[in-house]
């Protein structure tokens, strides 16, 4: 089976290796490697030094694309600028009655990059029921219900699984899902609720990935595993989910065993009640600041060395 390549625009990009020393290890930084006001890729363990790692490319989590083409986590989007704007409200959902607003690459694109009207499928998939998708993954058409779509989807088969869309507004997005994160990506062409998870029990369906979200630092999402037959502990990477399950791209110098020369490393998340860090001189440094914890997450730590 053969995820497609989601093309997320550049805001799902590198979740890790950006910049600016943290406080404990969790202080979270914006990264600059060219994401959306809306969305941005936030850190969870930044680097000691102010220094840009990581690139910039667009980034495929959990979605679709055309053709064959796949990636890690994120995709160099190619073909023209969307020249025409978006035709509806993902938000206020406007369009006429048996329609429904959706997410689409207009023009060669390979990433959402615009939205338009497109019909309803009588009876489609709710949220959580598989799906299938029309000319592509990133067309905008599929059997999802009025107020979703089909993500985590599969290029040889065109089936996925269908999401909920947020509801409320970019500033004050909702999910009715409780166990469900609202994430919006490609400058807002994208607003959705994916599941939550733990980054220590790592919980994700089948081989998903437990990672921040790029638009809610309280929040880790889980996203498609791009890894392959790389991403072992301090091997080198550079796209946020090109770790294998347990570990996360970070700056190498949070290990001596990392290369220095590398965009980031593979690195351990840890328990600070129970700490086990198989690096020189590593500690259990915490994800979050104090007093800035959310709930769920109090014992989350990053192995890493620390810093004078």
């Amino acid at each position: 089976m053969k995820r497609v390549c989601t093309a997320l625009a550049a805001t799902l990009a590198v979740l890790a290796c950006e910049s600016g020393k943290p406080a404990s290890v969790g202080a979270h930084t914006t990264s600059s490697s060219g994401a959306s006001e809306t969305g941005n890729a936030e850190t969870g363990a930044p680097p000691p030094e102010t220094t840009e790692t990581g690139g910039t490319t667009e980034p495929a989590t959990t979605g679709g694309t055309t053709g064959e083409t796949t990636c890690n986590f994120i995709c160099e989007t190619t073909g023209e600028v969307n020249s025409e704007g978006p035709q509806c409200d993902n938000w206020g959902q406007d369009c006429p009655m048996g329609q429904k607003c959706a997410a689409y690459a207009e023009g060669d694109s390979l990433a959402w990059n615009s939205l338009k009207c497109v019909p309803v499928q009588e009876n489609g998939g709710q949220p959580g029921d598989p799906c299938t998708v029309e000319g592509g993954g990133v067309s905008g058409i599929d059997s999802c219900a009025f107020g979703s779509m089909c993500w985590n989807v599969d290029s040889e088969t065109s089936q996925g699984m269908c999401v909920a869309l947020c509801t409320g507004s970019p500033g004050a997005p909702e999910c009715l899902d409780p166990s469900t994160a609202c994430v919006i990506i490609n400058d807002g062409m994208l607003n959705l609720c994916l599941p939550q998870c733990d980054p220590l029990l790592q919980n994700c369906a089948s081989s998903d990935l437990c990672l921040l979200s790029p638009s809610d630092a309280n929040a880790f999402i889980c996203a498609l595993d791009a890894s392959g037959d790389t991403g072992a502990v301090f091997d080198p990477c550079e796209f946020a989910n090109s770790c294998g399950k347990g570990l996360v791209c970070q700056d190498p110098g949070f290990a001596a065993e990392c290369d220095p020369q590398a965009a980031g490393c593979c690195l351990p998340y840890c328990d600070t009640t129970a700490p086990d860090c198989p690096g020189k001189d590593q500690i259990c440094m915490p994800w979050y600041d104090p007093g800035a914890v959310p709930p769920g997450y109090e014992n989350l730590g990053l192995c890493a060395r620390p810093w004078g």
